[in-house]
């Protein structure tokens, strides 16, 4: 299979602007994220596709393969379908931009998931036992049949343990997905669904629309960049991991 990572950068960001211009030790999250990326050696081609000539640059500078986006999207999938639209290529992995801890193991984890024939679109998640974070509403939890394939993503504690005494996993999800490329040119055309408007998860669209996504289990991965918080967790896990 040919299978490229693409990695959506969008400038703008509502709770931490430009943060993927922000420096994590001596390069910026972006850069990290892409240069962590080609370092995995899973792809054919990485590229980071993005609205932001000053990412475009930061990209390019450091010998990195960057796409402009032709077109104002309002999410990173639709950014990267437009990018991969005429590509010849059987995978797409799409990999968050502000995700710069990037896991080699994890990221094959996902790749190998379609060798299945049957898997269109793939995802990874941990488990996850603190309960602050099984009850915050900006850790999304999913829950899978026996196929792995993923029930229902939710900002709620779920499944809710009704009967303390069963000890059912929670998994929290990994923003990290892959598409067989028409899978993805499909999604980008679907209408967004009311459970995909109720709980503000873009995911929840193939589900409603009959889609499965197949979840694999992986470790924590990292630390996500969100917040000026997040960046001050991520230069020190840097600097851990430096030692």
């Amino acid at each position: 299979m040919n299978i490229v990572a693409v990695i959506p950068a969008r400038y703008a960001a509502t709770r931490f602007p430009a943060k993927l211009m922000q420096m994590l030790g001596d390069k910026p999250v972006i850069l990290h994220t892409y240069l962590n990326t080609v370092a995995t050696g899973l792809f054919a081609d990485v590229f980071v596709v993005t609205d932001s000539e000053l990412i475009f640059s930061d990209i390019t500078n450091a010998g990195g393969k960057a796409i402009m986006s032709k077109q104002p999207h309002e999410s990173g999938t639709d950014r990267i379908a437009e990018a991969v639209a005429e590509m010849d290529i059987d995978v797409v992995i799409n990999v968050q931009g502000d995700e710069p801890f990037v896991d080699t193991l994890a990221l094959k984890k996902l790749v190998d998931l379609f060798v299945d024939s049957e898997v269109q679109v793939a995802s990874l998640m941990h488990e996850i036992n603190d309960e602050q974070m099984i009850h915050d509403p900006n850790c999304v939890k999913v829950v899978v049949n026996k196929k792995m394939d993923a029930l229902y993503f939710s900002r709620s504690a779920v499944p809710y343990k009704r009967d303390i005494s069963i000890q059912q996993p929670v998994y929290k999800h990994i923003g990290i997905y892959g598409y067989r490329k028409e899978s993805l040119l499909r999604f980008i055309q679907l209408p967004p669904s009311l459970l995909e408007q109720t709980e503000k998860l873009e995911q929840l669209r193939l589900l409603d629309h009959g889609i499965n996504i197949r979840m694999a289990i992986t470790r924590p991965w990292g630390v996500s960049v969100d917040t000026p918080e997040d960046l001050r967790r991520a230069n020190d896990l840097l600097k851990e991991r430096e030692k």
